[in-house]
């Protein structure tokens, strides 16, 4: 069909062009909204699946199939008490996901490679059932793309430089001969104290989903382990920026982080000797004056062993004392010792200053333990809320005991455990009061394992770890 025309003035036909002319303002404020919306759905941000869909659409060859592919981590925590093996499966967004049914792979065993001393060979060997049950749910064909880490903590700090190279020499000769993951020389480690108590920060506050908010949405982690026992949290620019230099040997007090799109300054310091066994060792040697211990139970007369080193650890004759053991844990922490920083907590170490990032306090590993044990806190519970009076409580009515009525009053304690229940108490109750300043009253969140997505998972250094693996 032939285009239609209309007949102007002069006689000329009505063109198209001549139409579009004589409408123009009425064109332009018809297609100028038009425009802006096109120009604002241009500038927008893309969703995170639209974004990838658009990139794999660009993207051909090899690493289309491992784009989406899970990415597993395994890590040994080689600690005092003995060693674990943690292994993680993390999605494309380096989220959790199951491994099985389980959300991750958590086997221990009992001693630790520090136990080995004298047969570094051994202590390798003592790793092989651990192995072999990482090896068991990490597909064989993305074993050699799955790193496998082991740090080692305060037990091997204590053996000495040479005994513990010679130790984490052979478990790096065993990975690299019997494994099939990923392995590298520096991924055997002893860990300095401050890189277990951040590993141990970034684990609890990921699995709590505060990472990438700000500071004062995250919450402060104190972690008892055997060896050591690590203060973390985070803190303003401005209060890092006053962080004291430490003396020579020490770590940095302030680690700078950036995840989840946030910088992170972080507080965190480790006490070497005041983990629980270390601590009875210190509590011991501050109150032997007499030849006997204020701590121990009724009853008991025996020695303490720790490291390279044997302790005086016998009853007084009118059994443990609260109060006496409590001066004991005092001194042993170094509580009046100066403070040449700001604000120390014990033994002359800056605290860090306080605030938001330490309001909210998740204490775990043996503070979870002894508070299952000493029945105030539900066993079975993955976390409970707490207060350091409730030590306090636990402890007084512990150093009243004999052993033999402890032994019936605490039917979950290890046998070996018992004469120092009362010890243990009180320490933790002095540590968090008189050493870290908490008020004897102030709530805190017991954790042994964190809800995560409908799972639970450790409340331990290791995923901490993992994450960093995972993502470089």
């Amino acid at each position: 069909m032939r285009p239609r025309y209309s007949a102007l003035p002069n006689g000329r036909q009505d063109t198209l062009a001549d139409r579009l002319h004589r409408y123009r303002g009425v064109l332009l404020l018809l297609l100028a909204p038009l425009a802006l919306v096109s120009l604002v759905l241009l500038l927008m941000p893309r969703s995170p699946a639209a974004s990838s869909s658009a990139s794999s659409s660009r993207r051909t060859g090899p690493l289309d199939a491992a784009a989406g592919a899970k990415r597993y981590a395994v890590i040994f925590d080689a600690g005092s008490s003995g060693s674990r093996v943690h292994v993680f499966c993390f999605d494309a967004n380096l989220d959790l996901v199951n491994i099985g049914s389980e959300i991750e792979l958590f086997v221990q065993k009992k001693p630790g490679l520090s136990a080995y001393a004298s047969d570094p060979r051994e202590a390798a060997e003592s790793l092989v059932p651990l192995l072999d049950e990482a090896k068991r749910v990490v597909p064989a064909e993305l074993r050699d793309q799955t790193p496998v880490r082991v740090g080692a903590t305060a037990g091997l700090r204590n053996l000495g430089a040479q005994k513990s190279e010679e130790i984490l020499q052979a478990v790096r000769d065993l990975l690299r001969d019997k494994s099939s993951f990923k392995n590298q020389a520096d991924w055997v480690t002893v860990l300095d104290g401050s890189q277990e108590g951040a590993y141990e920060w970034v684990t609890i506050n990921y699995l709590l989903g505060n990472l990438g908010k700000t500071y004062a949405d995250t919450v402060g982690v104190v972690d008892l382990g055997g060896g050591s026992v690590q203060m973390a949290y985070a803190i303003a620019e401005k209060d890092a920026e006053k962080a004291p230099k430490p003396s020579d040997g020490e770590d940095s007090y302030v680690k700078k982080l950036f995840l989840k799109g946030t910088t992170y300054y972080l507080y965190v310091h480790s006490y070497l000797h005041y983990g629980l066994l270390a601590a009875r060792a210190e509590v011991l040697k501050a109150g032997n004056g007499n030849g006997y211990s204020n701590c121990m139970l009724e009853g008991y007369q025996g020695q303490y062993k720790y490291g390279d080193e044997t302790f005086e650890a016998s009853a007084s004759p009118s059994g443990a004392s609260y109060s006496k053991c409590k001066d004991d844990a005092v001194k042993a922490l170094k509580v009046d010792e100066a403070c040449t920083h700001m604000k120390c907590s014990f033994g002359g170490i800056w605290n860090g200053g306080g605030g938001a990032g330490q309001k909210n306090l998740f204490v775990a590993s043996f503070f979870f333990d002894r508070a299952a044990e000493a029945g105030f806190v539900n066993p079975k519970a993955a976390v409970a809320k707490v207060k350091p009076s409730d030590f306090e409580q636990a402890a007084k009515r512990a150093c009243k005991l004999s052993v033999k009525d402890a032994e019936a009053a605490y039917p979950g304690v290890q046998k070996d455990n018992i004469p120092y229940v009362c010890l243990d108490l009180v320490y933790q109750y002095t540590l968090l009061v008189d050493g870290f300043g908490v008020d004897a009253d102030h709530e805190m969140t017991l954790v042994k394992k964190v809800p995560y997505n409908g799972a639970y998972v450790e409340a331990a250094w290791p995923l901490g770890s993992a994450i960093e693996v995972a993502s470089s």
